[in-house]
């Protein structure tokens, strides 16, 4: 008699299936943690480039000689906040125009994402999972580009899936 009563509570216990409904999808937020820099470089009459990496790395191309003057260089560094497992994309925006202290204008072209596309969040809030941006200085001849500290604006935007 008690092994019966044993197996209808057990068959009564298999009945019930438990299910929890997905998370509802949570608009992104996003946090700007770090600017993007170049550090100090010196440019000759032909102009050239200069290009820091999602990974912090810097080079340069043409009549541009990276020189080490105690000015940093970095990627820019931006935190987003949503439900692990969000699907974003990246989308840079136009070409920036930086001005110069000095006078003169640099172009400031986006590059790469780290991690690229798509990043997936991959914490909860209030965590964020942080994506670093990296750019290209397209910089003039040194009568166009004189001496001087250059700064300026860009966007970029992360399109949820």
């Amino acid at each position: 008699m008690i092994l019966l009563f044993s197996a209808g509570i057990m068959l009564f216990c298999i009945q019930f299936n438990v299910h929890a409904q997905e998370m509802p999808p949570r608009p992104i937020s996003a946090f700007f943690v770090q600017n993007l820099a170049f550090g100090a470089f010196s440019i000759s009459l032909t102009g050239g480039t200069v290009t820091v990496t999602p990974f912090g790395s810097r080079m340069a191309t043409g009549g541009v000689v990276l020189v080490n003057m105690g000015y940093p260089y970095f990627p820019a560094v931006f935190g987003l906040e949503g439900n692990a497992g969000t699907i974003l994309h990246p989308l840079n925006g136009p070409d920036a125009i930086l001005s110069g202290s000095n006078g003169g204008s640099i172009t400031l072209h986006l590059g790469d994402s780290n991690p690229g596309d798509p990043v997936i969040l991959s914490v909860a809030p209030p965590g964020q999972t942080q994506v670093s941006v990296g750019g290209t200085l397209i910089v003039g001849s040194i009568l166009a580009n004189p001496a001087g500290f250059y700064s300026g604006s860009f966007s970029i935007m992360f399109i949820q899936e």
